[in-house]
């Protein structure tokens, strides 16, 4: 998914410095559908192709996504949108980030503000063929809890439950 270099280049050269994190709300609905479509296409081709079309995402995120917990997204210097993070309870329920944005302290700048917004730890759901999720939740001290067999997500694939722990590890190493 991500990694914690924060200094690093876009394509096409132009430096990246510490994403901006504020709260998502109504306007970037349409931006963060975009955003989780190309993430889960580029990120997780194991997927079933998807059936729901950007609107469709787009109003799911406006009505289900920015309703029924909280939400952020990172911002480039230019105030451009590279990821959105979404926190229901103690759950992390989305982290996705622009393709362009992999690998860019975009991701470990997300879960900071998440974990903030979580005093008492942090759970998620992870397929278990996203390696590269699982790797950079490991590195930021979350552990495994359960597996599942695909039968709690709707793309019956399976899937791990992870938790962090405030004061256990903060994975803040840099790979």
């Amino acid at each position: 998914m991500t990694d914690d270099s924060t200094q690093d280049s876009a394509p096409g050269g132009r430096p990246i410095g510490r994403p901006r994190i504020r709260p998502a709300d109504i306007t970037d609905a349409l931006v963060i559908a975009e955003i989780h479509l190309a993430s889960r296409a580029v990120t997780m081709p194991y997927l079933p192709p998807q059936q729901r079309s950007l609107e469709e995402v787009a109003w799911w995120v406006e009505n289900i996504v920015l309703t029924e917990g909280q939400a952020w997204v990172a911002l480039d210097e230019s105030g451009e949108v590279l990821g959105y993070a979404a926190l229901e309870g103690d759950m992390l329920e989305q982290l996705y980030l622009r393709p362009e944005a992999l690998r860019r302290g975009v991701g470990s700048a997300l879960l900071s503000e998440v974990r903030r917004n979580s005093p008492d730890g942090l759970s998620l759901h992870v397929f278990q063929a996203n390696t590269g999720a699982r790797a950079f939740y490991e590195r930021h001290g979350f552990t495994v809890l359960d597996a599942n067999d695909g039968s709690r997500n709707m793309e019956n694939l399976p899937d791990l439950t992870m938790r962090w722990i405030p004061g256990s590890s903060t994975g803040t190493r840099r790979q």
